[in-house]
């Protein structure tokens, strides 16, 4: 499974616990341009120094170990992206921006966390090269 179909699926898996059923298609649609995928394919190393830049690096540095990860709130998540961001990409799932901060907030450790071992992002392969590069200037 590629990134971006792991992050929709722990997207609206998440959104399904809170009782919101969502279109795979859309949610992908309106993670990759939240995520700045290009040519479909996220760039974890990207969100990771975006993270680090945020202030968020101990937080971020939990999700790519092997122990548990530490939550991120919505409030960090808005101030990670931006507010128009946010409520762009809640616009086009027909959420509102508490309910999407929310379910990016419950999905984003578990997608660096599923692709990460040891403190490290793994190499994925089919368009994500460059992300262990990324990940040891990060935690450098």
């Amino acid at each position: 499974m590629d990134l971006m179909q792991l992050a929709t699926q722990l997207f609206t898996q998440y959104m399904g616990k809170t009782g919101k059923s969502l279109d795979a298609g859309s949610v992908q649609s309106a993670l990759g341009q939240l995520l700045g995928a290009s040519g479909g394919n996220l760039d974890l190393g990207s969100l990771m120094s975006k993270l680090d830049t945020g202030d968020l690096a101990s937080m971020a540095m939990s999700w790519l170990g092997d122990g548990g990860n530490e939550a991120i709130s919505a409030d960090q998540v808005v101030g990670l992206f931006g507010s128009s961001q946010v409520e762009g990409f809640a616009s086009q799932l027909g959420l509102d921006s508490a309910a999407a901060a929310d379910g990016l907030a419950g999905m984003l450790p578990d997608l660096i966390d599923q692709n990460s071992e040891g403190g490290s992002l793994l190499d994925m392969a089919g368009g994500a090269g460059g992300l262990l590069g990324a990940a040891s200037k990060f935690l450098k």
